[in-house]
Parts: C-alpha cells; structure tokens; sequence
C-alpha cells in the first residue's frame, strides 16, 4: 500500500497547536501503516511550535474561514494524491486505526455517521477519500455554485448531500469505531446536558469531541490517558 496521507486543518485561533501535536501524537502511536502527516493552516509560525515530521500547507483560497475550509481539501489545487484520512483535531484516538485507512479500496469515501442526527447527515470530523473522483463530486459541485450552499449549515451538510447518492464508492465508517464523547449511542435524539456519561465506549476506536467540552477540558481519565 502506498503512503496513506494524514490530514488535519488548524486554521483561526479556535485551538493550541497542542492540538496538532496531540494529533499528531496519537496517528503514531495508532497507526501501523506508513504515512505523510499534513497539515493545512493559516499560521506561519506552526512549524516551530509542533514537532514531528509533519508537512505544514497553506490552503490556495484564503477568503474561506472556518470548517469551509475543510472543503479545500477536495480541490485539486491542493495536492493531495491518492488516498487522504482526515481527522477532525478535538479526536482523541483510542486505538489502532489501521482500519480507517485500508477500508474499502483507494476510491472509497468514507465518513462517520453523525451522532445527532445519523439518519440523516454525515460527520465529517473523520473521512477518508480520494481526489481522484472525490475533487469532481464534492469540490467542483460546492465550488460552481457557492451562493446556494451559503445557505447550509455547514460543510458536512454540503457532504451529505452531494455524497449521499454516490453509492458505489460511499461507504460510511462502522458505527461502533467511533463514540460521541457526550453519549455511547447514536439515536435520532440530542441528549440533554443532563443526560451526557462521558464514559468510554470499549469497542470506539476514536472518541468525536463535537462541540463543547473539548478535549482539554475535560477532567475523565481515559482522555487524558490518551490526548497526549
């Protein structure tokens, strides 16, 4: 198998780059399978404050702010060959994620269902994909009529709908290698705050940090037994 790339995004000041470390961290201590580690960002002085072997990348649109950024990824401007595994940096890794990497074949899109609403939208703290056909069903199509997905919440609303319908290459990610740190199961429901365990779930292989707390703010021993 070819070198599988890695990606993440660190754009704004939303994080540390204890951040990009911590992820950095936890894909080689999980992942077995050779890898280029790249890192899309805004800052220009990243490079000194993480270290590794991690090749820091600028994105070619700049007026893009936020989680649009993520849609960068799929342009063919940003040079990503062959198979590409993104991570979300409020992950924290669990376990081996060799899994991730090799499934399907090289053209597969795969992506986690969303906890909140998993009948219907993709979460896209956690893909893997190919830009060879990946640049023309997601990039060119969000990209050729920006103004109407303006209108959409967000990028991974921009995801599922351009790639709900492309069934012979999607392939969404088994439901139990990932858990929601807020709640074990994925239901149709928004758990109250009241209701949030925090536990571990002993089959998820990453825990998803969606929203609030975030990985540094929390006080549960298997995360910071692992968000290092």
């Amino acid at each position: 198998m070819e070198l599988v790339n890695i990606v993440c995004v660190y754009w704004g000041s939303k994080y540390k780059p204890e951040y990009v470390q911590n992820l950095y961290n936890m894909v080689e201590r999980h992942l077995t399978i050779p890898f280029n580690f790249i890192c899309f960002t805004d800052h220009v002085n990243l490079h000194d404050l993480v270290k590794g072997n991690i090749t820091f990348k600028k994105f070619h649109r700049h007026e893009m702010e936020g989680w649009w950024n993520k849609l960068q990824l799929f342009s063919d401007k940003s040079e990503l060959k062959g198979v590409n595994l993104y991570f979300d940096l409020d992950v924290v890794i669990l376990k081996n994620i060799d899994c991730f990497a090799t499934w399907g074949d090289d053209l597969t899109f795969g992506i986690i269902r969303d906890f909140g609403q998993p009948k219907m939208l993709y979460n896209s703290s956690i893909m893997k994909w190919n830009n060879a056909n990946a640049t023309k069903l997601i990039w060119d199509k969000y990209f050729a009529d920006r103004p109407r997905w303006r209108k959409v919440q967000g990028d991974q609303n921009v995801i599922t709908e351009l790639m709900q319908n492309q069934k012979s290459i999607l392939k969404p990610f088994p439901d139990d290698w990932s858990q929601s740190y807020k709640w074990l199961d994925r239901t149709q429901t928004r758990f109250h705050k009241s209701k949030w365990t925090f536990e571990q779930d002993p089959k998820a292989k990453i825990a998803v940090f969606h929203g609030q707390p975030n990985p540094h703010e929390s006080d549960q021993k298997w995360v910071k037994d692992n968000w290092k």
